[in-house]
């Protein structure tokens, strides 16, 4: 499999300036999360398929940072186990997702 390893680099070095940590070690949390990226992917279409889902889905936070805000009180469609691999540690968490149709464009 090929990495873009520009990309790994730029994730080193953004976790390298948040955390308190070697560089060494950064390098190695953003070598775990490319590896993590595609075993997220198939998780969340998994996931996906399994509650029937057919529309664009992506986290609160995904949908904030594309400009659009999660309606107050929508319920997530589904949720997938994922891997947090920029702790080091191979942690998990539970993601929430939920449908554009939840969504609205961000008010000014």
């Amino acid at each position: 499999m090929k990495y873009n390893l520009k990309a790994i680099m730029t994730r080193a070095w953004r976790i390298f300036r948040k955390a308190v940590i070697t560089f060494g070690e950064a390098l190695h949390r953003a070598w775990l999360a490319a590896k993590a990226e595609p075993i997220n992917s198939a998780r969340i279409e998994a996931a996906k398929a399994e509650a029937g889902v057919t529309e664009a889905v992506n986290t609160w936070a995904g949908w904030k940072a594309a400009g659009r805000e999660v309606l107050h009180g929508s319920k997530c469609l589904f949720q997938a186990v994922l891997i947090y691999a920029s702790k080091g540690d191979g942690a998990t968490y539970i993601g929430s997702f939920f449908g554009e149709s939840q969504t609205q464009p961000l008010t000014a």
